[in-house]
């Protein structure tokens, strides 16, 4: 009997929520380590800084069998300044990457949920190679800047296309894109 190779299990949808009990807030943490300092090398050894302290994790959870399986997307929103929202590092796990569905989920999460608690003003620093896919979601470029030795543009998120989310803990549910 000759066995054919079977395909890795993809994820037909993503449970994209703030990241609230403790292995997803984990799983986040790691994922970014690998992202940023392991693939990128753009942080040595941890990307963490003063802005977890107080920042909210977003989560993207591929499911099996209709329950969470594993973190493979994640951001961080927080408050700078009154009505001042900044999302930051976000990434995606690599075999996920070509899943616009996850970047616009969590981006969605990120931006609703801060228009729900007074956001005014939402900025994020985008890597150059992720600038099309945040235009696509109705983003403004507002300035170039170089930041840890790499071109990014600072964004503002058009809050009109983003109604706010009451309920971020529950999230919303993205599907993926067929090929």
């Amino acid at each position: 009997m000759i066995l054919e190779p079977v395909a890795p299990y993809r994820p037909s949808h993503f449970h994209v929520k703030f990241a609230v009990a403790e292995w997803e807030r984990r799983a986040c943490a790691a994922l970014r380590r690998q992202v940023f300092c392991t693939e990128q090398g753009i942080f040595a050894g941890d990307d963490r800084d003063a802005i977890d302290a107080h920042a909210i994790p977003i989560c993207a959870l591929s499911t099996l069998g209709g329950e969470a399986d594993a973190v493979v997307g994640t951001v961080r929103i927080h408050e700078a300044a009154p009505g001042e929202w900044w999302g930051s590092r976000l990434a995606v796990a690599a075999p996920f990457r070509g899943t616009a569905a996850l970047g616009a989920g969590l981006i969605q999460v990120a931006v609703a949920s801060a228009h729900a608690r007074g956001c005014t003003r939402f900025l994020a620093h985008v890597q150059e190679k992720n600038v099309a896919l945040f235009e696509a979601l109705h983003w403004d470029s507002l300035d170039r800047v170089d930041l840890h030795g790499r071109p990014h543009r600072l964004m503002q998120a058009e809050l009109s296309a983003y109604p706010p989310m009451h309920d971020p803990e529950c999230g919303l549910i993205t599907f993926r894109k067929a090929a």
